[in-house]
């Protein structure tokens, strides 16, 4: 059985990410992240959601399963723009008020099925 430590890694890896630079998307130290990899410590929940925005499969992370897939196979994974990182930090940064007024606009513009509400028309 595959580790949790070890599909981190591999995660990482696929994004082209050295131990010190994934660490630092997820808000921690390279001691952290190599400890989280050679399963000695346990990420929270804030480290999973700061590398599934950076494009981590967090689902294969944690249960070995992709999204809609019974198997492992390793799908594509893109690396995050700078970009797209620079909206993001603004965005944690942003306090919870601003955060949630974000989420809700849009939500109002997610595809069906996306998750996302759909606004009704007035």
């Amino acid at each position: 059985m595959v580790s949790i430590g070890a599909r981190l890694r591999e995660e990482r890896e696929a994004l082209q990410l050295s131990q010190e630079a994934f660490g630092t998307i997820a808000g921690v130290t390279k001691k952290s992240q190599i400890n989280y990899e050679k399963n000695e410590r346990s990420p929270d929940s804030n480290y999973l959601a700061a590398i599934a925005a950076a494009g981590a499969d967090v689902l294969y992370i944690l249960t070995g399963q992709r999204v809609g897939s019974v198997t492992t196979t390793p799908t594509s994974v893109q690396p995050i723009s700078k970009g797209d990182r620079i909206l993001l930090d603004n965005f944690h940064a942003a306090p919870e008020q601003v955060q949630a007024g974000v989420k809700t606009a849009l939500g109002a513009f997610a595809p069906a099925g996306a998750g996302g509400k759909r606004s009704k028309a007035a």
